[in-house]
């Protein structure tokens, strides 16, 4: 049907909205126009096909009147009824929205829920800025409405008017082929130096498997699991685990608190290893925080730092996988490289530590409970060595022939 929607609150942006669902629809989209406006004061207006009582109505706890009167907790109640909303529609082929920093935080959770490759635009007047926490893990395409969203005029009818074709571009022209590959699919995790093991192991399985690498700046690991959580994998092999370490030492590439919770939730095989666990990302030298300055510091390139991560922290960082590792109740192999887990990780390298590896090292022998299906194995090898790559790929047959 190639049905497009168009959200945002009508109460103060109904004039964009309303122009954007008529250029799509004069693309060639059938568009539903929702209106999501939380003003106590706004009454339902005629001429849009979903009322904010209907969406409102999603919410499993719908708050009483009053308690909306305070405008976050009428954003947030009302985002929250929107992604049940959306995922109750059969028909969503696109979706896009519009608004400023309220309508963008509400909107924008609506939009991570649906399925990856399902067409996501945003006119947001903070596109221009830090994204990552409307963005999230998934492929929501973000324009800056360059003025605010409040009007139609010559900048903000030429903006809205590229997103609606651009939306209705992606509708109308769905990719063909891609379905075609039969091949299953498995996510890899891949940080710079740990790029020769990952390519490795992508040479020896890309014939059999649609080897998908996340590179791990934080959301290539959530992007990883979303897709694991929806079904869209059958296995990952996890080299480069290093979010975990910004997360809990404080960099700028941080996974979440649900790390490794979907192969916990899914029970899919899961291979792993400690790839770039030695090192905590900053960005350029004068943004690395005065705490850290007399640290063992690496500069990356102008705009990374690296930071090696000590004894006691590689000790958290074992402790903290080995726990979630425990989770999983599907085949479980997490590999150690015992001579370094990152290319300057390794003697003659600016972060060879052998006192730091052993605490990591330790720490997950201690944590992980082993089982006939979790099982933790050491090597005496580089994690970058073509063996240790050769290892992966032997493990990782073992855990889908187990699943």
């Amino acid at each position: 049907m190639n049905t497009v929607y168009v959200v945002g609150t009508c109460d103060t942006k109904g004039g964009e909205l309303r122009y954007l669902r008529d250029l799509i629809r004069d693309a060639g989209c059938d568009v539903v126009l929702v209106d999501v406006s939380v003003s106590e004061f706004h009454k339902e207006a005629a001429d849009v096909d979903v009322q904010p009582s209907e969406v409102a109505g999603f919410h499993p706890n719908r708050p009483k009147a009053e308690e909306l009167k305070d405008r976050g907790k009428a954003v947030a109640t009302m985002s929250e009824a929107l992604v049940k909303f959306i995922r109750s529609r059969p028909d969503v082929d696109g979706i896009i929205g519009a608004g400023g920093t309220g309508g963008t935080a509400l909107i924008a959770p609506a939009m991570r829920a649906l399925p990856i490759g399902t067409p996501k635009m945003l006119v947001s007047t903070v596109a221009s800025g830090n994204v990552a926490p409307y963005v999230g893990p998934t492929d929501i395409s973000m324009m800056y409405s360059v003025t605010d969203v409040s009007g139609l005029n010559r900048i903000s009818r030429v903006v809205l008017a590229n997103a609606a074709h651009s939306i209705a571009g992606m509708v109308l022209n769905k990719p063909t082929g891609i379905a075609a590959d039969e091949r299953p699919a498995i996510g890899l995790t891949m940080f710079g130096v740990t790029t020769p093991c990952v390519q490795a192991v992508t040479r020896t399985l890309e014939a059999e498997f649609d080897c998908l690498v996340f590179h791990a700046t934080g959301t290539g690991g959530q992007s990883m699991e979303k897709l694991a959580d929806s079904g869209l994998l059958v296995s990952a092999i996890d080299v480069s685990t290093t979010e975990v370490c910004d997360y809990l030492v404080g960099g700028v590439f941080p996974c979440t608190a649900d790390r490794f919770r979907a192969f916990a939730r899914t029970k899919l095989p899961y291979v792993g290893s400690c790839g770039a666990l030695d090192m905590v990302n900053f960005g350029a030298m004068d943004t690395v925080p005065s705490q850290f300055r007399s640290r063992r510091l690496h500069v990356h390139n102008p705009q990374v730092t690296l930071m090696r991560t000590t004894a006691e922290e590689c000790n958290r960082i074992g402790e903290w996988i080995g726990q979630r590792l425990n989770l999983c109740e599907g085949p479980v192999r997490f590999l150690i490289p015992e001579l370094g887990v990152s290319a300057i990780d390794a003697p003659g390298q600016p972060f060879h530590d052998p006192e730091a590896d052993i605490a990591l090292f330790t720490a997950l022998e201690r944590t992980l409970r082993r089982t006939d299906k979790r099982k933790l194995i050491r090597v005496p090898l580089h994690i970058n060595d073509p063996q240790f790559a050769d290892l992966l790929v032997t493990n990782f047959r073992e855990a889908l022939r187990e699943h």
